[in-house]
């Protein structure tokens, strides 16, 4: 039996988008726009966030390759026949799914799709090697370039639309912190306060968007050496009387990723500590201030390292001072030429939306060993910059009693 390569699965109604039909075609225009400035004749993107981005639909891969073929006329999302209709129906644009019957069957629906002898605009800082090569012997005859570093750019001016929906997250991410407050205690477990953050926040977003698909919100709550990275997974351990705690939720929306994170203490803090949480705390006061339209990322950080240096604090510090937001996760997408970094000089401009999250980390054995950390979200805008965080930070609000 001969089974095809290649179907369409138009299974049930065209679902209700997160954006708007005039936002969708409006990132596609500004899509094709820099396509036809490039000579590019086709994008094939393979991402979680351009995908996302550019067709509203959020993959899920499990080892699956996907995709996205935009021409200055037509938009395919390439999808697995194992989702069957849900990438037709949430995605803005046509679908094609290839199948498991051969192998490389990806690429076969990428040649249905891409005429061979064309100029493709790949994203270089996501297709590994075996892709690329596959994708050269699909396509012999074409000029592979880069798109990726394009798109970054163009993700990086958020729309009033996108605004609104990271302004949401952020109001969600507050609730996230207020129920893990909620939930701290003597010898609770970091795994509880976590599920009763994340069960706090899923609610909301259920109720706030009900046209959403529901996935991969999540809270990260620290204590006591855990603590000590930012990106450390929830544990068993038990809070303790005397504990630094770390704080972080993250709600995700339509694959659009908002954050609170916040250092507290459980019932005490001693001097040392608390000496080190209001460093980092006018660390922090000050980058809000510096974050203004105009600014370079590099100038943000290089003031920002004289106050720890100040302090004999900056041999602490463990990353940048921020970063920007919209389709990004843990698992997929970073915008890394907005990043408040010494290495990073973009300007800010209005519609960027940044954090600032000063880290430092003292290791176990020295006194105030610990993670202290503090995110707040902010817009950009022309001639003013609005903090949408409203969680409150320092020792004056987040030292947990019983």
């Amino acid at each position: 039996m001969s089974m095809p390569k290649t179907v369409t699965i138009e299974n049930g109604e065209k679902q209700i988008n997160m954006f708007s039909k005039e936002e969708m075609l409006n990132r596609l225009k500004h899509l094709r726009k820099h396509m036809a400035d490039a000579d590019i004749d086709v994008a094939l993107f393979t991402s979680i966030h351009n995908i996302n981005y550019f067709n509203d639909f959020v993959y899920c891969s499990f080892g699956r390759p996907y995709g996205l073929v935009v021409t200055q006329d037509k938009s395919t999302s390439i999808t697995a026949n194992i989702d069957g209709g849900q990438p037709y129906r949430r995605g803005f644009g046509e679908n094609l799914v290839f199948t498991d019957w051969q192998r490389d069957n990806y690429f076969y629906a990428v040649q249905q799709l891409v005429k061979d002898g064309r100029r493709v605009g790949i994203e270089y800082d996501h297709v590994n090697l075996e892709t690329f090569k596959k994708l050269g012997n699909a396509l012999p005859h074409s000029e592979i370039v880069d798109i990726g570093q394009a798109t970054m750019k163009i993700r990086m001016i958020k729309s009033e639309e996108e605004i609104e929906l990271i302004r949401n997250g952020a109001r969600i991410a507050d609730m996230g912190g207020a129920a893990c407050v909620e939930a701290i205690g003597e010898n609770v477990g970091e795994h509880e306060v976590a599920l009763h953050s994340t069960n706090a926040m899923i609610h909301e977003i259920a109720r706030s968007y009900p046209d959403t698909e529901i996935r991969d919100t999540w809270t990260w709550f620290q204590s006591g050496i855990n603590t000590d990275g930012a990106h450390n997974p929830v544990t068993s351990r038990k809070i303790q009387k005397g504990d630094i705690l770390s704080l972080n939720c993250f709600p995700m929306i339509a694959g659009y990723y908002t954050a609170l994170e916040r250092t507290l203490f459980f019932e005490s803090v001693n001097d040392r500590e608390l000496e080190l949480w209001e460093i980092n705390c006018k660390v922090h006061k000050r980058g809000l201030e510096l974050i203004q339209t105009g600014t370079r990322c590099c100038d943000i950080a290089l003031e920002l390292n004289q106050i720890y240096q100040e302090h004999d604090l900056l041999q602490y510090r463990t990353f940048g001072y921020g970063h920007s937001f919209g389709t990004l996760c843990h698992y997929y997408g970073r915008e890394a030429g907005l990043e408040l970094r010494e290495d990073i000089e973009t300007v800010l401009e209005p519609g960027m939306v940044v954090s600032m999250e000063p880290m430092i980390m003292l290791p176990e054995g020295m006194d105030g060993a610990g993670g202290y950390r503090e995110h707040d979200i902010l817009v950009v805008r022309e001639g003013v910059v609005e903090n949408i965080t409203k969680f409150p930070f320092g020792p004056e609000q987040n030292i947990i009693k019983s």
